[in-house]
């Protein structure tokens, strides 16, 4: 019966078909549709369908999420630390201030400024303290800064540029119940030589202004202080620890570490962003790559089911293939006709998988927000994320190839099924019709 009615819906074949011609294309979109007796083989293509959908839309969401997580990170990082730290190999820096201009003044530094560092335990009106690292940088530079700069939430910088004045972060002024114009006590362990013993140093300072820079652990722990006032709280006299040079390219920092060297004059240590967050970003790049390779099997067992479901539609329409033979049809024209029918499957799923994966990409965070709401609990804890928003950054080059990774995988897929069904037998397969 199957064979009678595909021989009545069929025009005659012409000698010679072209290949992908009007009546294969025409078959291939007869045994796509779903009938009621082939209802079981319609499902499998259609689990196929959405596993292909599915696994395309996640490997896409998922590398956007980690392309995201990394460049907020380096963002955030390099933000606030110089691309090129400068360290003195013997006493410290002296003559800062000529030293910052002439590495200024070298191709592709945009920044670079002195700066005192030192680790310091902070306490307000409320909580056990903390632990924090004071950053002492010139106004001027600061205001540079615009990581810091231009996030201050509360206050101005009005105090910290008359040396009266603290910046903290958010996090910070939240767990100690603080606020601008409050009072924020700083104890250093390294304080005053007595006769009894070494005093730890115990300083309060006005709170000018309290920034987000977004990045959870920086807005929790780094207080900004002017630097005259940091050399004074550190003993560290006229003097600088380093100097921190932020470049307009930070990729470029081999090509620029050598004029820098020559600009110093002297002799300094020096030490790059890529170095000094090495492990960190290793570890991303790592994961990134294992999460790529596991997702990409989702996509392999949906072509996985391209084939079942092929095979068991060869099989099912053995007598339909050898009405085709008999008419003048081809093996390669039965092959092209059950190739177009999986192939089309892999390149449907596949486009819906990229058009599911960019419509969740440019609303990660509301539907993270949603979900949140919905379970009653926090999906991205900023905490343990360092970030307070999920991220997400796609790149085209990565969707491409997740593209073609999966038109690849369902093309191949389709393929010895439909070659089973260009070798089947025309008396074989009508032999008890």
């Amino acid at each position: 019966m199957a064979a009678t009615e595909t021989q009545e819906a069929l025009p005659d074949l012409p000698p010679t078909a072209r290949p992908f011609s009007v009546f294969e294309r025409m078959v291939a979109w007869r045994y796509l549709r779903s009938r009621r007796k082939e209802a079981f083989i319609s499902v499998i293509a259609g689990f196929s369908f959405i596993g292909i959908m599915l696994g395309v839309a996640t490997l896409i969401i998922v590398m956007a999420v980690m392309n995201g997580f990394r460049s907020e990170l380096v963002t955030r990082i390099l933000g606030i630390n110089g691309h090129v730290v400068m360290l003195p190999a013997g006493d410290p820096f002296k003559d800062y201030d000529a030293l910052s201009k002439r590495l200024e003044a070298v191709k592709g530094v945009k920044l670079a400024f002195p700066l005192v560092e030192g680790q310091a335990l902070v306490s307000g009106k409320q909580g056990a303290g903390s632990g924090a690292l004071v950053r002492g940088i010139r106004p001027e530079d600061l205001t540079k800064l615009t990581t810091v700069s231009d996030h201050i939430i509360e206050g101005n910088m009005v105090g910290y540029a008359a040396g009266n004045g603290v910046l903290i972060g958010s996090r910070m002024a939240a767990s100690l119940g603080l606020y601008v114009g409050d009072k924020i006590t700083l104890i250093s362990p390294e304080g005053d030589v007595t006769p009894m013993g070494v005093n730890p140093r115990v300083k309060a300072y006005t709170i000018s202004g309290i920034f987000e820079i977004g990045m959870s652990e920086y807005d929790a722990s780094i207080v900004f202080m002017p630097l005259e006032q940091a050399q004074a709280y550190f003993n560290a006299g006229d003097t600088v620890q380093s100097i921190e040079v932020f470049l307009t390219n930070p990729d470029e920092v081999d090509q620029v570490i050598p004029d820098l060297r020559s600009a110093a004059g002297e002799d300094v240590l020096m030490s790059d962003w890529r170095q000094n967050n090495r492990t960190f970003f290793t570890a991303l790049e790592v994961e990134r790559n294992v999460m790529f390779m596991i997702l990409t099997l989702i996509v392999i067992v949906a072509a996985l089911n391209i084939i079942s479901g092929l095979i068991m539609l060869v099989k099912d329409k053995g007598p339909d293939i050898a009405i085709l033979r008999t008419m003048g049809a081809t093996s390669g024209a039965i092959m092209r006709i059950f190739f177009m029918t999986g192939a089309a499957i892999g390149v449907v799923g596949t486009f819906a998988g990229v058009i599911l994966g960019v419509v969740v990409c440019l609303n990660i965070e509301s539907i993270r927000e949603f979900f949140s709401w919905i379970s009653g609990t926090v999906l991205f804890d900023p905490q343990l994320y360092f970030l307070s928003t999920l991220p997400a950054e796609m790149s085209w080059g990565e969707t491409v190839t997740v593209v073609v990774m999966a038109l690849t995988l369902s093309f191949i897929a389709t393929i010895f099924p439909a070659w089973r069904a260009s070798r089947l037998d025309p008396v074989q397969a009508l032999r008890y019709e």
